[in-house]
């Protein structure tokens, strides 16, 4: 089996494709079926190394720059491009969820009211 991360993205050509049959390393274990590859496996070879770069410059858009050579546009119209195609984050919720949680880090609000907020999907920020 190749190793190369991208051969299957390169093999394909960024078609959308459907895995069949799934097999655990070492094992005599097979599942077969009509399996989906997860939205990060979706992006082109280029847009996964571009996300991987990301992670591991912590999200630093600076370090983007430097390491791809290109404007800080560029990097955020990009990170939004690729955004855009990862819909299985929604990420207002998880930004009102940040925004409870750091008001209760902060004493603003209590337990119970933070426990209400997050019920109710609200931040009041």
């Amino acid at each position: 089996m190749k190793k190369d991360w991208a051969y299957l993205t390169r093999m394909t050509g960024g078609q959308p494709i459907t895995v069949e049959r799934v097999s655990i390393n070492g094992e005599e274990l097979a599942i077969e079926g009509h399996f989906e590859l997860p939205p990060l496996a979706r992006l082109t070879a280029e847009d996964q190394v571009f996300v991987a770069v990301f992670v591991k410059s912590h999200g630093s858009i600076k370090q983007m720059e430097k390491h791809f050579g290109v404007s800080y546009p560029t990097i955020k119209n990009r990170l939004n491009r690729i955004g855009g195609l990862l819909d299985f984050v929604d990420v207002k919720t998880v930004s009102d969820r940040s925004g409870v949680l750091d008001r209760l880090d902060r004493g603003e609000i209590s337990v119970d009211e933070a426990i209400d907020s997050l019920k109710k999907g609200e931040s009041h920020e």
